[in-house]
């Protein structure tokens, strides 16, 4: 072989290494990604929609646990475990009702570089800081998702813990129960993807020139073992290749909501209606074979959008036009907090304290929970229920 040719493998090689060695150090002691963040009492009851007094109240007459021991006088505040079962205690638990169906969005765009895995884990996170069930399901070989979960995909995944038994021609798995990790969240889990997913793509385009009898039964057979595992959850996200093929196609039906992420730039705008036009001709064609495809919401998300740029703010001014109210009206904006928190594996919602300045992990945090509100209320609205009142709001009324 070519010498050129085999230096591939020897960057594969050093990169993965390279990549296990920032996992290792981010953390340590044994290398399992760990949650330490905490809230406080203001912050919780703000997240619960109640009075600090209520809380306080509960943990007095023996409701709740004791507050957490103080440091210096001040609480060093809840885990996530702790606002759980608070949510849990108090009634203020956001989850659907067992005959409301799951929302499973698929969060796709053919263009690489939008943001597809970061605003994924991100949206899993904000929903789990709100207190709904999350199940997040990796289905790109290339497995950022995975990645920024605290899970080397080469090292700690073997192919046999993807969607591949599954999916593969020749199935080991009858259900996806055995693909289910959990994760750093007590409220997230995670199916996770490495390399060898790909696989799938082989199997199933050989099968497929034989007739297209095996590719429908593989796109009925993802949906029925998501609804499935569903069952458990609030909130599923799937995270699919970004390119047009045979898993692609099998989560485009699966999924029964479909958000699409954007940056604000020509190239992406132009590359975005391409997707469009390419996703409804393939509708089309699923639909004529006798595959239903059903969407509850179909949005566009504009991701790393920079407020300061004249030309994000022209191609914005464009999409507006273009999409109408498809168009979600808070954008993502571009932060460097995003950025840092990447390098470290994990999402904003994970950082314990900011990485840049204070002011600016604020203004980042606040305009996630904006951005990503607007898709939680999208959910909600499918299952017939706006934002539970506050009691804040109805003493004012009052």
């Amino acid at each position: 072989m070519n010498a050129v040719v085999t230096q591939i493998g020897d960057l594969a090689e050093a990169g993965e290494k390279m990549v296990e060695r920032l996992r290792r150090k981010a953390f340590l002691p044994d290398s399992r990604k760990e949650l330490n963040i905490r809230f406080g009492i203001a912050e919780a009851a703000q997240l619960l929609g109640c009075s600090t007094n209520r809380i306080r109240m509960a943990e007095e007459d023996g409701r709740l646990p004791p507050a957490p021991p103080t440091e210096n006088g001040r609480r060093p505040g809840y885990k996530v475990e702790e606002l759980l079962n608070m949510r849990q205690v108090l009634g203020a638990s956001p989850e659907r009702a067992p005959m409301d169906v799951p929302a499973i969005i698929a969060v796709q765009n053919f263009k690489g570089g939008v943001g597809k895995s970061t605003v994924t884990t991100h949206l899993a996170h904000y929903f789990a800081v709100q207190g709904y069930r999350v199940l997040v399901v990796d289905c790109d070989s290339q497995a950022t998702t995975t990645t920024l979960f605290g899970f080397n995909p080469h090292f700690n995944i073997q192919r046999e813990e993807t969607l591949y038994p599954y999916l593969s021609i020749d199935p080991t798995q009858v259900d996806l129960l055995y693909a289910v990790k959990h994760t750093a969240w007590p409220n997230v889990d995670l199916i996770p993807s490495n390399l060898e997913l790909f696989d799938v793509e082989y199997e199933l385009a050989a099968a497929g020139s034989d007739g297209g009898s095996v590719l429908a039964a593989r796109f009925r057979k993802l949906k029925q073992g998501l609804m499935d595992l569903a069952r458990h959850y609030d909130v599923v996200l799937l995270d699919p290749p970004p390119a047009l093929g045979t898993i692609s196609l099998a989560v485009m039906q699966a999924a029964n909501a479909l958000l699409v992420p954007l940056a604000a730039t020509t190239p992406d705008f132009c590359s975005t209606v391409q997707f469009l036009s390419m996703m409804d001709q393939v509708i089309g064609q699923l639909q004529q074979a006798g595959i239903e495809v059903d969407y509850q919401f179909v949005r566009l998300l504009c991701s790393k959008f920079d407020s300061n740029d004249p030309s994000h703010s022209m191609v914005r001014a464009i999409m507006e036009q273009s999409f109408g109210p498809a168009l979600l009206p808070i954008p993502i904006l571009d932060s460097a907090e995003i950025s840092h928190a990447a390098l470290r594996m994990m999402t904003v919602y994970e950082l314990e304290k900011p990485i840049g300045t204070p002011r600016t992990h604020k203004r980042c945090r606040a305009n996630l929970d904006e951005a990503m509100g607007q898709i939680e209320a999208l959910v909600r609205q499918g299952w017939g229920r706006v934002a539970p009142a506050r009691e804040e709001d109805i003493v004012n009324a009052a």
